[in-house]
């Protein structure tokens, strides 16, 4: 059958059509918009009226694309921005009514667990533990495991669209905003700095959003064409490293002259990257991967085991 699989993020909205066996699936259409639902409202845990606009506007686009394609199915979920809001159930509710569309608000939790599975079929994750992690515009989401066992998984609700409108008031950022930031982290991601301590993961797997556009910048300066297919995105520690420091020192304007980089990303990157950046110099991280799949794979990949069963 054809399912649709919807993911409702902070600053994106994916929609993913596929064509699902027991054994097997095609993908028939990919699709994304930069919604940005927290924008204006992320931290006062509401969604601000342009941002509902826009929401209402991306689900009835997306409902017009799955009717062409005659989707018999649709799985869509919502995180961190419309679970956190007040009016945020009230939103899944005029979707419903407008669209059909029926929205599962998921924990931060569920989010990890379904990230993390995700992740586990675009790459083998080996023998060795390994810190995956996604940031999304509302919540990050970390998990330590290796390829047959989960060792500890936390979401974290300080995303990106939070960090930018909390402490990226200057562009460039300055030096004070960054310290600001990492004092922010120290306590906030407690949680991850002990179970990194106790676990010791050895590599760090980034899944979508800001690590995907990482992935474009590094092929685009290097001259790599990247697979669309791919589930694995060329990428590594030092590719990092030579970005962020070149990144941290332009405004928007010059950050959005970089090949690679798209608007939708932007203004959230590089909060993100000095996260990233404060993960690796923090937790001793010898190498990066990045993963092709995330949420809304792991989502997908979930309705085939409950087909093969």
């Amino acid at each position: 059958m054809k399912v649709a699989v919807i993911d409702l993020g902070t600053n994106t909205f994916h929609l993913l059509i596929a064509q699902v066996e027991k054994e097997s699936h095609e993908i028939l259409h990919r699709e994304r918009k930069a919604v940005k639902i927290g924008e204006k409202g992320i931290n006062r845990d509401e969604i601000a009226p342009e941002a509902w606009g826009r929401a209402l506007k991306a689900l009835h686009e997306f409902k017009s694309t799955i009717d062409s394609h005659k989707v018999e199915k649709i799985f869509a979920t919502a995180t961190s921005a419309i679970r956190n809001a007040t009016n945020g159930k009230a939103l899944v509710h005029e979707i419903k009514n407008l669209t059909g569309i029926e929205i599962e608000i998921i924990s931060g939790d569920r989010e990890a667990e379904l990230i993390h599975f995700g992740a586990s079929k675009a790459l083998d994750l080996g023998v060795k533990r390994n810190l995956i992690m996604d940031i999304g515009g509302g919540s990050i989401e970390f998990i330590i495991a290796d390829q047959s066992k989960t060792y500890w998984r936390q979401s974290f609700e300080v995303g990106g669209q939070r960090l930018v409108e909390r402490f990226h008031k200057t562009d460039p950022i300055t030096q004070k905003e960054i310290d600001d930031l990492h004092l922010f982290f120290d306590t906030e991601l407690a949680p991850l700095l002990k179970a990194c301590a106790e676990f010791k993961p050895e590599t760090l797997i980034g899944c979508s959003g800001t690590f995907d556009t990482l992935s474009d910048i590094y092929c685009e300066e290097n001259g790599i064409e990247r697979n669309e297919d791919a589930t694995e995105y060329p990428f590594g520690k030092d590719a990092f490293q030579w970005i962020f420091e070149n990144l941290i020192k332009k405004n928007r304007i010059e950050r959005l002259a970089i090949p690679g980089m798209i608007e939708m990303r932007v203004d959230m990157i590089v909060v993100a990257c000095v996260l990233i950046d404060y993960i690796l110099d923090n937790l001793s991280l010898n190498y990066i991967r990045i993963s092709g799949y995330a949420l809304k794979e792991g989502i997908l990949f979930n309705v085939l085991d409950q087909l093969k069963s």
